[in-house]
């Protein structure tokens, strides 16, 4: 029932905003679920952060696409918890793979198999290093510190539509 308030509540917000961004990136680890998944068996069912599964279907009902980017030494076990929560249709593309590439790296596969540009998507991440590096690329991207939820939505929705606001202008 939780799930349901925390996705019509995440319907409402998307909703108040004429720009939404093509595609939706998630980090995995710190982001959508409270745990490292090197970490952990593949045996165990994963928890998300609580708000993060409303959000999620939310995004999907508006037709806003998503994508992971996610550096692990444990692909399988990421993509083995993305299916145990029934999300492996929710993501146009996964780009799960080690942590000595860089999430520059992710985010020009994703462009590569998506065509969004940069421009046009959102990301969401508990590194600096990684909202720093992206950012750069022309990505709006949004810092979580306690996963993602709610009011991280928000602050992305804003700072996506700011960002569009901002291009428009230039190019007038």
């Amino acid at each position: 029932m939780e799930d349901e308030k925390i996705k019509d509540e995440a319907l409402r917000f998307i909703g108040l905003f004429e720009v939404l961004p093509r595609l939706v990136v998630f980090d995995l680890d710190y982001t959508l679920w409270p745990f490292y998944c090197e970490m952990r068996s593949k045996k165990v069912m994963p928890s998300l952060y609580p708000q993060a599964k409303g959000i999620l279907h939310a995004l999907q009902e508006k037709g806003v696409q998503m994508a992971i980017a996610s550096r692990s030494p444990t692909p399988d076990i990421a993509n083995t918890f993305i299916n145990k929560l029934g999300f492996q249709n929710m993501f146009v593309t996964k780009e799960i793979f080690s942590s000595h590439t860089y999430k520059e790296e992710h985010f020009r596969r994703i462009h590569k198999t998506t065509s969004v540009p940069f421009e046009s998507m959102l990301f969401f991440d508990d590194e600096y290093g990684n909202i720093d590096k992206v950012s750069k690329m022309g990505v709006t991207s949004i810092l979580v510190d306690d996963g993602v939820n709610l009011q991280e939505l928000q602050s992305g929705l804003e700072k996506f539509t700011k960002s569009q606001t901002t291009k428009h202008e230039k190019e007038k």
